[in-house]
C-alpha cells in the first residue's frame, strides 16, 4: 500500500476528531480521509430507487450516470430499470431520466467514448454489452450479446483495460429474479476484445460474480462474489460475501487470471461495486457503506451509510459519490484521491 508520502504529510489525529460518518480501523485511513472529511446528502427521490448501480462519472460535464434498482413502473405496470443523469455542477444538484433502449442496464464504465453498459436483458430481449453516448440524444448500440450462440445470463458489471479489452461479470441474478430465461451458462467472468471480436471465459467457480476492477498497474484483478445475496430476497450467511484477487498473467500473448485468492470479506452485507484508487487501495460498496482495504487486504476504514450502498464513484478533487437507493451522498476525502477508472 503506497501510503507513506500521504501519511507523512498528515498529523496523527485522535479518532474523536473524525465525524461519526467515518469509522477508522487503521491509521492509514487518515491519509484517505484527508484533513477535513465530510459526508453530505445531495439528492433524494422517494418516487423510485434511482441510485442503485453504475455510478459512472463523466469529468467533461461534471455529471454522474446511474441505474435504478428494478421497480414496477406504474405507468406501464412493467418491471424496469431507469438510467438517471445527475448534474453535479448545478446548485442544487439536479437529475433527469435518460431514455434508453438498453434492456435492464446495471453496471457501467466511462470508456472515454461514452458509457459502456452491462445490460442484463429481459425475458424477451437479449442482454450484453452496450455502448451509449454520454451526450443527448444518448444513442446506444449493442457490442456483444452472447458467448458463441449462447445468451449471457444477466451481465452485472464491466471494466475496460488499458489495451481496450472489456472484462465483465455474468451472474444468474436475472433468472432468480424472474426477468431472464433459465441460464445457459455458468456464473462466469469474461474478456472481450472489441478489435478481434474474441470473447473468452477468464474465471469461473463463483456463486454470483459481481463487481470487477483492476489494480493501477493492471497486474491484479479484483472480483466480488455476492452469493450471500441469493437474488430472491433471501440471504445465506455461509455463502461468499467476498472479494477475490487474481494475478493477470500473459500466456501465449493473452492475459489469464491466475493465483486466485481471498482478498477480503465484507463484515456487513456483500461487497458489490468495487473500485481502486491510484495508490492501490480497494473500495467496495457494502451493507454498511463504502469499505476500504489496503492492497494487502487490511481493512483501513469505512464511510458509513445507513442502509449501505451497492455502488459509488470517484469524482473531482477527492469527492466520492455514493448511491443509496433513494439517496445520493457525496463524501469529501483527500483531494489527491482518484479512481483508476477516472477518464477525461
Amino acid at each position: 500500500m503506497a501510503l507513506g508520502n500521504l501519511v507523512a504529510d498528515l498529523a496523527v489525529r485522535d479518532v474523536s476528531s473524525i465525524s461519526s460518518n467515518f469509522s477508522i480501523f487503521n491509521q492509514g485511513f487518515y491519509s484517505i480521509l484527508g484533513n477535513a472529511p465530510k459526508l453530505e446528502l445531495v439528492l433524494e427521490n422517494n418516487d423510485f430507487p434511482f441510485a442503485h448501480e453504475a455510478a459512472v462519472y463523466i469529468p467533461s460535464s461534471d455529471s454522474l450516470f446511474m441505474t435504478s434498482n428494478m421497480f414496477r413502473d406504474p405507468a406501464t405496470n412493467q418491471t424496469t430499470i431507469k438510467i438517471s443523469k445527475v448534474n453535479l455542477s448545478a446548485h442544487p444538484v439536479t437529475s433527469e431520466i435518460i431514455n434508453s433502449t438498453i434492456p435492464l442496464p446495471n453496471g457501467g464504465v466511462n470508456n472515454g467514448n461514452g458509457i459502456l453498459w452491462a445490460g442484463q436483458g429481459t425475458l424477451n430481449e437479449t442482454g450484453g454489452l452496450f455502448q451509449m453516448s454520454a451526450t443527448a440524444p444518448y444513442n446506444s448500440e449493442p457490442i456483444i450479446e452472447g458467448f458463441y450462440g449462447r445468451q449471457f445470463n444477466s451481465l452485472n458489471d464491466v471494466v475496460v483495460a488499458n489495451d481496450g479489452a472489456y472484462w465483465f461479470t455474468d451472474p444468474i441474478y436475472g433468472w432468480v429474479q424472474g426477468v431472464r430465461p433459465q441460464p445457459k451458462l455458468p456464473n462466469q467472468v469474461y474478456r472481450y476484445d472489441p478489435v478481434t471480436k474474441d470473447v473468452r471465459v477468464v474465471a469461473d467457480g463463483f456463486g454470483r460474480p459481481n463487481g470487477i476492477s483492476f489494480s493501477p498497474d493492471e497486474m491484479t484483478m479484483y472480483i466480488t462474489d455476492t452469493a450471500e445475496t441469493i437474488g430472491n430476497g433471501t440471504t445465506d450467511p455461509v455463502l461468499p460475501a467476498t472479494i477475490y484477487a487474481f494475478d493477470v498473467t500473459a500466456i501465449g500473448g493473452q492475459p489469464f487470471l491466475t493465483n486466485r485468492r481471498v482478498f477480503a470479506m465484507a463484515s456487513v452485507g456483500i461487497p458489490d461495486g468495487i473500485k481502486v484508487d491510484q495508490f492501490g487501495n480497494v473500495y467496495a460498496g457494502c451493507g454498511d457503506g463504502v469499505n476500504v482495504w489496503s492492497m494487502g487486504g487490511v481493512l483501513l476504514g469505512k464511510i458509513l451509510i445507513k442502509g449501505g450502498t451497492s455502488n459509488f464513484s470517484f469524482g473531482r478533487d477527492g469527492r466520492m459519490y455514493i448511491l443509496n437507493e433513494h439517496k445520493l451522498f457525496v463524501a469529501q476525502l483527500n483531494s489527491t484521491l482518484q479512481s483508476t477508472l477516472f477518464k477525461a
